[in-house]
């Protein structure tokens, strides 16, 4: 049986058999004190070893790190803070862990120190918890989509195109790089690869999403996505996690109002499935964590025009580090200003100018905007990107030409406006962005079991 299930068990006076891994080892000359966990929750179960029954000496490898199994007695426990404890009659000894080399140790660690040592860090409490609400996050989001009607749609890891026409993607190859082949111009004669042509790794489902919402109805992706950004900052991973919905006839009233439920739903599931790991989130590393969740839930989200919101911040009287004027990306002040101090709200963003966003959303009558919408939230930002698709074939086509988008990447894209073109939109939300926000962690390098960053793909 697991300790999860052991810490809330009222079978008192059976014999039991619990595995995991010690966290601390204490006592005296009669009895010892192990502390066991199993990753299971975040609570340690207590093991009790009268040193009547079971010889000092034997214990002697049971020290903080070992993994080791105990078969003995479950019983009320008498001291505070815990419902049972195991009377031990037994220790095998799976692992040993050398107490002057194993890296974990009582005292604390700093996040920065568990990261050059991600591959244990699961062991400690912060981490198992930040890992089993990551468990508890996917398991909803596939939930929400399912009981919505939607198709779980693999897109491909592998793409010729770059949906956001960033550029900053990593290649794909077979070629040998010490002896690359060339064509008489002297550039790569990427007809010899594996593919026949440039490939990379994908930065976004999406345009494939498309296609299966024109035809399936409703889709969702959720899968890794990279991203080749020399960016090392608190909030940019290279290999990160998207979740994707496209759905035919939706407009971005629609869009914007799945995107709400969608966010709620997973909040909601969290508070109600990971109340234990998110009051250790809340006591250890954010004091607001649990406020700030249930402030989502309580609150609809203001429906606000860019144009609006640029107004507000300029009116606002509050020096912003970055320059707030009509046709600029809102940086992140922007954005929690709008949520934390104007609205006390979580805001959807509508109506961006064309030029700073993506060539597939859909262009207002005005010439100048398109219906993109961002969802913004408290301490993180932006948290949902997405908008209602161009479904044109002219103006899509128009557009892609404006951009220099190569239209031979692109054809299997504008075919489907061609042929029953339809309404539709979608977002897309960063899994990592997400849990940043659920756990209350302030490094998106802390809630992905192994971080992929410039110049570190270790583990």
């Amino acid at each position: 049986m697991r300790i999860a299930e052991l810490l809330k068990s009222t079978a008192y006076n059976t014999e039991v058999v619990v595995k995991g891994w010690v966290r601390t080892k204490r006592g005296n000359k009669n009895v010892a004190f192990i502390a066991l966990n199993d990753g299971s929750c975040v609570a340690n179960i207590q093991i009790v070893v009268d040193l009547q029954k079971i010889a000092e000496d034997q214990l002697k490898s049971v020290t903080t790190g070992a993994c080791i199994a105990v078969t003995g007695t479950l019983v009320e426990s008498l001291g505070a803070g815990q419902g049972v404890e195991v009377q031990a009659t037994s220790i095998e000894v799976y692992g040993t862990a050398d107490p002057e080399t194993y890296p974990l140790q009582k005292k604390g660690h700093s996040l920065e120190f568990l990261r050059d040592i991600a591959y244990l860090r699961p062991r400690t409490n912060t981490f198992g918890a930040v890992l089993r609400i990551r468990h508890a996050m996917a398991y909803a989001i596939h939930k929400f989509f399912n009981d919505k009607g939607f198709y779980y749609f693999h897109t491909p890891l592998i793409t010729a195109s770059d949906c956001e026409g960033a550029g900053a993607m990593f290649q794909v190859t077979t070629m040998d790089m010490n002896n690359l082949p060339k064509g008489e111009d002297g550039a790569i004669d990427y007809s010899q690869d594996f593919f026949g042509k440039p490939c990379s790794l994908t930065v976004s489902g999406q345009l494939e999403g498309e296609l299966g919402a024109l035809s399936l109805g409703q889709i969702y992706t959720f899968g890794p996505t990279f991203r080749a950004e020399n960016s090392n900052t608190p909030r940019h991973l290279a290999e990160f996690w998207m979740i994707e919905p496209e759905m035919a006839f939706y407009e971005l009233e629609d869009n914007m109002n799945l995107a709400e439920e969608f966010l709620k739903y997973l909040i909601r599931y969290a508070l109600e499935n990971c109340r234990e790991d998110l009051e250790f989130m809340n006591k250890m590393w954010d004091k607001e964590l649990i406020e700030r969740l249930n402030f989502v839930l309580e609150n609809d989200f203001v429906r606000l025009d860019y144009t609006e919101g640029i107004r507000i911040l300029q009116e606002s009287g509050r020096k912003f580090e970055f320059p707030c004027h009509w046709g600029a990306d809102l940086q992140s002040e922007h954005e929690r200003y709008l949520v934390e101090e104007h609205f006390k709200r979580p805001v959807i963003l509508i109506n961006y100018p064309k030029e700073i966003k993506a060539f597939y959303m859909k262009q207002n009558e005005d010439g100048k905007t398109v219906r993109a919408m961002d969802v913004l939230f408290p301490k993180i930002g932006e948290i949902i990107g997405g908008s209602e698709r161009e479904a044109d074939y002219g103006k899509l086509r128009a557009r892609i030409e404006e951009l220099q988008i190569p239209e031979k990447d692109m054809w299997w894209y504008l075919d489907t406006r061609r042929w029953g073109s339809a309404p539709h939109s979608g977002f897309g939300l960063g899994f990592e962005r997400l849990l940043l926000f659920v756990t209350g962690m302030g490094n998106i390098r802390d809630v992905i079991p192994f971080p992929r960053t410039p110049k570190n793909a270790e583990f």
